[in-house]
C-alpha cells in the first residue's frame, strides 16, 4: 500500500517546489516523487484554488488565456457527456 499524506502535507509540497523554482528538487527535499509533486501543483485543492500552476514565464494574460481555455475545454466536455446522457434517456 502506498504512502497517505495529509492535505497540509500536500499544499505545503506546491508551495516549496513554487519556491525552488524546481518540482525535482523539492521532492529531493522531501525524499518523495517529482511526479506527486506536479500532480498537486495542478490540483486546485493544493495549488491555492488555481486551474493551473502559475507559470511565472508567461505575462498574467497569458495566464489568464490559458485558464480560460482549459475552462473551455472542460467545459464543452460536460455538454458532450449531457449530450450523450440524454441520447441515452430519450432513445
Amino acid at each position: 500500500m502506498g504512502r497517505i499524506f495529509e492535505e497540509s502535507f500536500k499544499i505545503m509540497a506546491v508551495e516549496l517546489s513554487c519556491a525552488k523554482g524546481s518540482v525535482s528538487a523539492a521532492a529531493l527535499e522531501l525524499g518523495i516523487d517529482a511526479g506527486r509533486i506536479s500532480k498537486w501543483r495542478t490540483d486546485p485543492r493544493f495549488n491555492g484554488g488555481n486551474l493551473l500552476p502559475k507559470n511565472d514565464k508567461l505575462t498574467p494574460e497569458e495566464q489568464e488565456l490559458r485558464e480560460l481555455k482549459k475552462r473551455l475545454k472542460e467545459a464543452e466536455l460536460a455538454n458532450e457527456i449531457l449530450k450523450k446522457a440524454v441520447g441515452i434517456f430519450y432513445s
